[in-house]
């Protein structure tokens, strides 16, 4: 008699099914723009453009580094802004 297999990772997934997921911030893209990963069965989300969260594909990673670099470097210049006080002569 052959004894059943479990799948590996299948125990994470039942646990997700029946409790919900875990999800907890993994990257802060931009303020408003963040990635999250469940605990238990490591499925990856992302914030959408309409707040909502969607599955983190290849695509959206992509997105969200070219994102993370433009807010970074914008945080950068206004970082290093130095505002000049009005001369009155």
């Amino acid at each position: 008699m052959e004894n059943p297999t479990q799948k590996k990772g299948s125990l994470p997934k039942l646990y997700c099914n029946i409790f919900g997921h875990s999800y907890e911030v993994t990257k802060q893209v931009t303020h408003h723009v963040k990635e999250y990963k469940c605990k238990h069965c490591n499925r990856e989300l992302t914030t959408y453009s309409n707040g909502n969260l969607v599955e983190l594909t290849p695509k959206f990673k992509e997105i969200n580094t070219i994102l993370n670099r433009i807010h970074s470097s914008k945080q950068a210049r206004l970082k290093n802004r130095t505002y000049s006080e009005p001369s009155f002569h």
